[in-house]
Protein backbone atom coordinates (compact mmCIF):
# COMPACT_ATOMS: atom_id res chain seq x y z
CA UNK A 1 0.00 0.00 0.00
CA UNK A 2 1.18 3.57 -1.22
CA UNK A 3 1.82 5.62 1.81
CA UNK A 4 -1.19 8.42 0.44
CA UNK A 5 -3.47 4.87 0.86
CA UNK A 6 -2.16 4.43 4.18
CA UNK A 7 -3.19 8.26 4.84
CA UNK A 8 -6.61 7.79 3.50
CA UNK A 9 -7.39 4.60 5.54
CA UNK A 10 -5.59 5.85 8.96
CA UNK A 11 -7.10 9.22 9.13
CA UNK A 12 -9.82 10.28 6.51
CA UNK A 13 -9.90 13.50 8.91
CA UNK A 14 -6.69 14.61 8.92
CA UNK A 15 -6.66 18.52 8.33
CA UNK A 16 -5.31 18.73 4.39
CA UNK A 17 -2.38 21.31 5.92
CA UNK A 18 -1.20 18.33 7.89
CA UNK A 19 -1.06 16.30 5.04
CA UNK A 20 0.60 17.96 2.81
CA UNK A 21 3.58 18.30 5.42
CA UNK A 22 3.45 14.59 5.98
CA UNK A 23 2.96 12.80 2.91
CA UNK A 24 3.76 12.96 -0.68
CA UNK A 25 1.11 14.23 -2.88
CA UNK A 26 -0.33 11.27 -5.41
CA UNK A 27 0.13 11.31 -9.00
CA UNK A 28 -3.29 11.55 -10.88
CA UNK A 29 -2.59 8.25 -12.59
CA UNK A 30 -1.29 6.69 -9.21
CA UNK A 31 -4.69 6.40 -7.69
CA UNK A 32 -6.22 3.00 -7.25
CA UNK A 33 -9.74 3.81 -8.19
CA UNK A 34 -11.09 -0.10 -7.36
CA UNK A 35 -9.81 1.17 -4.21
CA UNK A 36 -11.41 4.53 -4.28
CA UNK A 37 -14.64 2.97 -4.95
CA UNK A 38 -13.93 -0.09 -2.17
CA UNK A 39 -14.00 2.56 0.31
CA UNK A 40 -16.35 5.31 0.00
CA UNK A 41 -19.06 2.23 -0.45
CA UNK A 42 -18.44 0.68 2.67
CA UNK A 43 -18.80 4.03 4.50
CA UNK A 44 -22.29 4.44 2.51
CA UNK A 45 -23.36 0.78 3.53
CA UNK A 46 -22.53 2.03 7.22
CA UNK A 47 -24.45 4.50 6.38
CA UNK A 48 -27.30 2.89 5.40
CA UNK A 49 -26.96 0.78 8.47
CA UNK A 50 -26.88 3.31 10.74
CA UNK A 51 -30.07 4.67 9.53
CA UNK A 52 -31.88 1.61 9.97
CA UNK A 53 -30.83 1.09 13.13
CA UNK A 54 -31.68 4.95 13.86
CA UNK A 55 -28.51 6.08 14.95
CA UNK A 56 -28.10 9.65 13.46
CA UNK A 57 -25.39 10.73 15.18
CA UNK A 58 -23.27 8.05 13.84
CA UNK A 59 -24.81 8.75 10.54
CA UNK A 60 -23.41 12.06 10.87
CA UNK A 61 -19.94 10.99 12.16
CA UNK A 62 -19.88 8.85 8.56
CA UNK A 63 -20.76 11.64 6.47
CA UNK A 64 -18.11 13.50 8.16
CA UNK A 65 -15.75 11.00 7.58
CA UNK A 66 -17.15 11.04 3.65
CA UNK A 67 -16.68 14.16 2.82
CA UNK A 68 -13.33 14.49 4.30
CA UNK A 69 -11.74 11.59 3.02
CA UNK A 70 -9.05 12.08 0.21
CA UNK A 71 -10.74 8.97 -1.57
CA UNK A 72 -14.31 10.63 -1.71
CA UNK A 73 -12.43 13.66 -3.37
CA UNK A 74 -10.96 11.93 -6.30
CA UNK A 75 -14.04 10.38 -7.12
CA UNK A 76 -15.75 13.39 -6.97
CA UNK A 77 -13.39 15.19 -9.31
CA UNK A 78 -13.43 12.30 -11.31
CA UNK A 79 -17.40 12.66 -11.68
CA UNK A 80 -16.91 16.33 -13.19
CA UNK A 81 -14.35 15.44 -15.61
CA UNK A 82 -15.54 12.71 -17.37
CA UNK A 83 -19.59 13.85 -17.79
CA UNK A 84 -20.36 15.93 -20.56
CA UNK A 85 -19.99 19.20 -19.20
CA UNK A 86 -16.39 18.68 -18.55
CA UNK A 87 -15.79 21.41 -20.87
CA UNK A 88 -17.70 23.90 -19.96
CA UNK A 89 -16.63 26.79 -17.79
CA UNK A 90 -18.32 28.35 -14.74
CA UNK A 91 -17.56 32.09 -13.81
CA UNK A 92 -14.17 32.14 -13.11
CA UNK A 93 -13.16 30.47 -16.67
CA UNK A 94 -11.46 27.14 -14.56
CA UNK A 95 -11.03 23.84 -16.40
CA UNK A 96 -9.08 20.83 -15.14
CA UNK A 97 -7.20 19.78 -18.47
CA UNK A 98 -4.60 18.45 -16.83
CA UNK A 99 -3.46 15.81 -14.31
CA UNK A 100 -2.13 18.19 -11.96
CA UNK A 101 -5.23 20.27 -12.37
CA UNK A 102 -7.17 17.44 -11.16
CA UNK A 103 -4.97 16.23 -8.08
CA UNK A 104 -4.76 19.79 -7.17
CA UNK A 105 -8.50 19.94 -7.51
CA UNK A 106 -9.09 17.30 -4.67
CA UNK A 107 -6.44 18.63 -1.94
CA UNK A 108 -8.27 22.54 -2.93
CA UNK A 109 -11.94 20.52 -2.49
CA UNK A 110 -12.04 21.19 1.53
CA UNK A 111 -15.59 21.31 3.52
CA UNK A 112 -14.34 24.01 5.83
CA UNK A 113 -13.97 26.83 3.83
CA UNK A 114 -15.99 26.07 1.25
CA UNK A 115 -18.51 28.65 -0.46
CA UNK A 116 -19.98 28.21 -3.59
CA UNK A 117 -19.49 31.24 -6.14
CA UNK A 118 -22.14 32.58 -8.28
CA UNK A 119 -23.61 30.88 -11.62
CA UNK A 120 -22.55 31.69 -15.00
CA UNK A 121 -25.94 32.73 -16.56
CA UNK A 122 -26.42 31.32 -20.20
CA UNK A 123 -29.06 31.14 -22.79
CA UNK A 124 -30.14 27.68 -24.25
CA UNK A 125 -32.74 26.88 -27.48
CA UNK A 126 -36.45 25.35 -26.36
CA UNK A 127 -37.10 22.79 -28.68
CA UNK A 128 -40.10 24.23 -30.79
CA UNK A 129 -40.26 27.69 -29.20
CA UNK A 130 -38.72 31.17 -30.27
CA UNK A 131 -37.76 32.13 -26.11
CA UNK A 132 -34.77 30.88 -24.71
CA UNK A 133 -34.26 29.07 -21.35
CA UNK A 134 -31.68 30.29 -18.65
CA UNK A 135 -29.75 28.21 -17.43
CA UNK A 136 -27.41 28.56 -14.81
CA UNK A 137 -23.94 27.44 -15.10
CA UNK A 138 -21.56 26.51 -11.50
CA UNK A 139 -17.58 26.19 -11.25
CA UNK A 140 -16.00 22.90 -11.61
CA UNK A 141 -14.90 22.99 -8.17
CA UNK A 142 -18.92 23.98 -7.10
CA UNK A 143 -19.75 20.76 -8.89
CA UNK A 144 -17.24 18.80 -7.43
CA UNK A 145 -18.42 19.79 -4.05
CA UNK A 146 -21.80 18.59 -5.33
CA UNK A 147 -20.59 15.21 -5.75
CA UNK A 148 -18.74 15.22 -2.85
CA UNK A 149 -21.78 16.17 -0.65
CA UNK A 150 -24.22 13.59 -2.95
CA UNK A 151 -21.64 10.67 -1.66
CA UNK A 152 -22.71 11.28 1.73
CA UNK A 153 -26.26 11.96 1.28
CA UNK A 154 -27.57 9.81 -1.78
CA UNK A 155 -27.34 6.57 0.94
CA UNK A 156 -29.92 8.39 3.52
CA UNK A 157 -32.26 10.02 0.66
CA UNK A 158 -32.42 5.83 -0.88
CA UNK A 159 -32.62 4.27 1.95
CA UNK A 160 -35.82 6.62 3.79
CA UNK A 161 -37.21 7.43 0.25
CA UNK A 162 -40.65 5.77 -0.79
CA UNK A 163 -39.43 2.03 -1.81
CA UNK A 164 -42.09 2.28 -4.71
CA UNK A 165 -40.98 5.51 -6.09
CA UNK A 166 -38.91 5.12 -9.72
CA UNK A 167 -38.53 8.70 -11.48
CA UNK A 168 -35.11 10.53 -11.03
CA UNK A 169 -33.68 7.52 -8.63
CA UNK A 170 -30.42 6.00 -8.64
CA UNK A 171 -30.46 2.72 -9.95
CA UNK A 172 -33.99 2.90 -11.13
CA UNK A 173 -35.82 2.87 -14.56
CA UNK A 174 -39.03 2.48 -16.19
CA UNK A 175 -38.57 -1.55 -16.39
CA UNK A 176 -38.55 -1.54 -12.60
CA UNK A 177 -41.73 0.78 -12.64
CA UNK A 178 -43.44 -1.89 -15.04
CA UNK A 179 -42.09 -5.39 -12.90
CA UNK A 180 -43.61 -3.92 -9.60
CA UNK A 181 -47.08 -2.91 -11.59
CA UNK A 182 -46.64 -6.92 -12.84
CA UNK A 183 -46.59 -5.23 -16.88
CA UNK A 184 -43.32 -6.45 -17.53
CA UNK A 185 -44.68 -9.78 -19.43
CA UNK A 186 -47.39 -6.94 -21.48
CA UNK A 187 -43.97 -6.02 -23.38
CA UNK A 188 -42.09 -7.95 -25.55
CA UNK A 189 -38.93 -5.36 -25.66
CA UNK A 190 -38.19 -2.05 -23.57
CA UNK A 191 -35.46 0.53 -23.75
CA UNK A 192 -35.31 4.04 -22.88
CA UNK A 193 -32.97 6.96 -24.14
CA UNK A 194 -30.40 6.73 -21.51
CA UNK A 195 -29.72 2.58 -22.40
CA UNK A 196 -29.36 3.41 -25.93
CA UNK A 197 -27.38 6.80 -25.25
CA UNK A 198 -29.52 8.84 -27.80
CA UNK A 199 -32.10 11.53 -26.87
CA UNK A 200 -36.00 11.04 -28.87
CA UNK A 201 -35.14 14.97 -30.01
CA UNK A 202 -32.93 13.08 -32.93
CA UNK A 203 -34.25 10.60 -35.56
CA UNK A 204 -31.96 8.19 -34.39
CA UNK A 205 -32.70 7.48 -31.65
CA UNK A 206 -36.20 6.07 -32.89
CA UNK A 207 -33.98 4.20 -35.90
CA UNK A 208 -31.53 2.57 -33.18
CA UNK A 209 -34.45 1.31 -31.48
CA UNK A 210 -36.11 -0.50 -34.53
CA UNK A 211 -32.30 -1.55 -35.21
CA UNK A 212 -32.48 -3.47 -31.60
CA UNK A 213 -36.10 -5.00 -32.23
CA UNK A 214 -35.04 -6.30 -35.74
CA UNK A 215 -37.62 -4.61 -37.10
CA UNK A 216 -38.48 -1.63 -40.28
CA UNK A 217 -39.08 1.62 -38.96
CA UNK A 218 -41.84 1.78 -41.59
CA UNK A 219 -43.65 -1.02 -39.80
CA UNK A 220 -43.67 0.67 -36.60
CA UNK A 221 -46.12 2.84 -34.94
CA UNK A 222 -45.19 5.45 -32.10
CA UNK A 223 -47.26 6.86 -29.69
CA UNK A 224 -46.06 10.99 -29.17
CA UNK A 225 -47.04 13.65 -27.32
CA UNK A 226 -44.57 16.01 -28.14
CA UNK A 227 -43.92 17.88 -31.06
CA UNK A 228 -39.84 16.69 -31.38
CA UNK A 229 -41.32 13.62 -30.69
CA UNK A 230 -43.84 13.57 -33.45
CA UNK A 231 -41.32 14.96 -36.01
CA UNK A 232 -38.44 12.58 -35.49
CA UNK A 233 -40.30 9.75 -35.32
CA UNK A 234 -41.64 10.71 -39.10
CA UNK A 235 -38.44 11.43 -39.87
CA UNK A 236 -37.25 8.10 -39.04
CA UNK A 237 -40.00 6.57 -41.20
CA UNK A 238 -42.24 5.38 -38.46
CA UNK A 239 -45.68 5.84 -37.96
CA UNK A 240 -46.52 7.90 -35.63
CA UNK A 241 -49.83 8.62 -33.40
CA UNK A 242 -50.32 11.46 -31.46
CA UNK A 243 -51.42 11.47 -27.98
CA UNK A 244 -52.63 14.60 -26.75
CA UNK A 245 -51.14 15.94 -23.34
CA UNK A 246 -51.73 19.32 -21.48
CA UNK A 247 -48.07 20.63 -21.34
CA UNK A 248 -47.90 20.03 -25.52
CA UNK A 249 -51.08 22.09 -26.21
CA UNK A 250 -49.79 24.87 -27.43
CA UNK A 251 -48.08 22.76 -30.31
CA UNK A 252 -51.22 20.54 -30.98
CA UNK A 253 -52.53 21.89 -34.86
CA UNK A 254 -48.76 20.91 -35.58
CA UNK A 255 -48.96 17.91 -33.86
CA UNK A 256 -51.80 16.69 -35.48
CA UNK A 257 -50.90 17.84 -39.15
CA UNK A 258 -47.75 16.16 -38.83
CA UNK A 259 -48.73 12.68 -37.10
CA UNK A 260 -50.63 9.75 -39.36
CA UNK A 261 -53.35 8.92 -36.69
CA UNK A 262 -54.32 11.51 -33.59
CA UNK A 263 -55.84 10.34 -30.31
CA UNK A 264 -57.22 13.41 -28.81
CA UNK A 265 -58.00 12.66 -25.15
CA UNK A 266 -59.26 16.63 -24.61
CA UNK A 267 -62.14 15.41 -27.27
CA UNK A 268 -63.23 12.97 -25.59
CA UNK A 269 -63.86 14.57 -22.18
CA UNK A 270 -66.07 17.39 -23.48
CA UNK A 271 -68.14 14.68 -24.89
Amino acid sequence: MKDWESMNAQSSMTPPARTMQTYRKPKWKEINWKQAELYVNRLQVRIVKAVQADKWRLVKRLQKLITNSFYAKVLAVKRVITNKGKNTLGIDGDIWSTDEDKIQAVYNLTTSSYKAKPLKRTYIEKYGKKEKRPLGIPTMTDRAMQGLQLLALAPIAETTADKVSFGFRQNRCAQDAMERLGLSDCFRFMTTSYIIGINKKYPESYIKVCDMMGCNPCDIYIYEDVLHGVENGKAAGCKVIAVYDEDSKDHWEIIKNTADDVIDIQQREES
